[in-house]
């Protein structure tokens, strides 16, 4: 009998091994079909109380993942836990490719036309994936597959970071983690990872295809960390002088060395590539597909494909119909507040099976009806909808929980003040959301206002206050601004010192932060 995970996935061949594990060809038993197995190694996991736990985070993650809706995207179909063997496992969409490392020759470099529909494949992807948002955290070739019509499939979203759950920090040898040819600046220094490493890691790959050779190589990761934050890169055109202009100048703003210096979001990345992917209908290139026999990544161009517009920051839309309002505002108190406190109950059960969307969804539907019948701010309503986006920012839904959080602070601010506990925290997590979503300066001006406003109250003392200090000091240096995050996290130290003790852990974490920016 084969081996199976999860009981009804039956392992056939193995496909591919990594650091992190291996991937199975395998057959659900369940559906009758082929799939993927992604089997991460024992060693990686750990065990005892720290299994569940990265098991659960693996299911979270799995579950965001999930959520990429683009077919350059392997599906995930399943994750968990396989008790059996103490194993976690991802199960996905079984993709037949050639890796995109297989394309890269420096004896015969790509045509450029190819090297552009590649990088415009991937920006795709990544405009995608950072509208959930998720940051991939270590594209590379080998996590490429190219499939027969030259389509990209990006693997591996997610695994990374459940395995790293915290990639702002270093390991206890103070190595950063990731792929050193491919490491963002900040990545390397270990600050936090946003969307825009993730265009570094872009900027890097297509340098590659293009020239046949890393953007930064050396003998060993140090040297090739040393230069990815020191050095500049070497021109395009002074390798190939058939490199375009605007080829040369994009692939040099991906690699800068601020993540503000780089192109806005892929969005722009794919809008800068277009003039140099192929005509609609135009012949493909004698130089590539014709003469290497390998998949032609210019046809998905020559059959239109485009990343999904920039995703819309307005209100979250209300779903209830006009019917269900008016019907609403005919219920009697009592059985609203019923209805009310039975979407509490429900939504706890959900969480405690950690089914965050479907638990936000039920307080949802029990939100539009009682907002129509008691006010839109009356204090039951505001904490129905205070408690679905807590759970909505849990779920990762960042962009979906910012809003929502924008709109609350209006509203505990006049009913309850501008510096009640709600108001505060709405605002907190309202700037929280926005450094998820790699909007930096923005998140910096809320932190600041919280942090203004929980020192008049309370002092900076409180433990709010310094969790607040903490995140401005991150932010600051994730935009570069080091002297500032020296002062701002030197001084949260020397408080927590006072308060807490050098052994607690906030005092030991503010410490090694201010360690890493030490560092040159």
């Amino acid at each position: 009998m084969a081996d199976r995970v999860g009981r009804r996935y039956e392992l056939r061949d193995e496909i591919g091994s990594g650091g992190m594990g291996t991937v199975w060809r395998a057959f659900d038993v369940v559906l009758d079909r082929e799939v993927a197995v992604k089997r991460i190694n024992p060693q990686a996991i750990g065990n005892g109380e720290a299994v569940q736990e990265l098991a659960k985070r693996f299911q979270r993650e799995a579950r965001v993942t999930a959520r990429i809706r683009h077919h350059g995207v392997p599906q995930v179909y399943d994750a968990g836990l396989d008790s059996g063997v103490a194993e976690l496992y991802l199960v996905m969409e079984l993709v037949h490719g050639v890796p995109l490392r297989a394309f890269i020759d420096p004896r015969e470099p790509l045509p450029v036309n190819w090297a552009a529909a590649f990088g415009a494949q991937l920006a795709t992807v990544l405009s995608h994936a950072h509208a959930v948002p998720v940051v991939h955290r270590d594209l590379k070739p080998e996590n490429v597959l190219v499939t027969r019509d030259g389509a990209v499939k990006v693997l591996d979203f997610g695994i990374a970071a459940v395995l790293r759950p915290d990639t702002a920090r270093l390991t206890a040898t103070g190595i950063p983690m990731g792929t050193s040819l491919y490491m963002s600046p900040e990545q390397i220094r270990g600050r936090q990872v946003t969307p825009h490493s993730d265009l570094y890691a872009l900027g890097c790959v297509l340098y590659e295809l293009v020239s046949g050779y890393p953007v930064f190589g050396g003998d060993t990761d140090i040297d090739r960390w040393n230069r990815h934050l020191d050095e500049t890169p070497v021109p395009l055109r002074d390798v190939r002088a058939d490199v375009p202009a605007e080829l040369d100048r994009l692939v040099l703003d991906l690699l800068a060395k601020a993540p503000t210096d780089r192109p806005a979001d892929a969005v722009e990345v794919y809008e800068r590539l277009l003039p140099l992917l192929p005509a609609l209908g135009s012949a493909p290139d004698a130089r590539g597909a014709a003469s290497s026999g390998m998949p032609d990544p210019t046809l998905v161009f020559r059959r239109p494909n485009a990343p999904g517009s920039r995703p819309d920051f307005g209100p979250v839309l209300e779903r209830a119909s006009v019917a269900e309002s008016a019907a609403a505002s005919r219920v009697p108190r009592t059985a609203l507040r019923e209805s009310m406190e039975d979407a509490v109950h429900r939504a706890d059960v959900l969480l405690e099976e950690e089914r965050f969307v479907q638990a936000a969804e039920v307080l949802n539907a029990a939100i539009q009806p009682a907002g129509d019948a008691l006010g839109a701010e009356n204090p039951q309503v505001l904490q129905l909808r205070l408690r679905r986006a807590a759970i909505l920012v849990v779920a990762g839904e960042y962009r979906v929980a910012r809003p929502e959080f924008d709109a609350l602070e209006n509203a505990f601010a006049r009913t309850q003040g501008p510096r009640s506990d709600d108001a505060v925290e709405c605002l907190r997590q309202s700037a929280y959301c926005r450094a998820e979503l790699g909007q930096v300066d923005e998140a910096l001006l809320r932190f600041n206002d919280v942090l203004s406003r929980i020192s008049s109250e309370r002092g900076d003392g409180a433990d709010t206050a310094f969790e607040v200090r903490r995140n401005i000091g991150e932010l600051q240096a994730a935009r570069n601004d080091i002297d500032e995050a020296k002062r701002t996290l030197r001084a949260l130290h020397d408080d927590l010192m006072l308060v807490k003790g050098s052994d607690h852990e906030d005092t030991r974490y503010v410490g090694e932060l201010l360690e890493r920016l030490r560092r040159p």
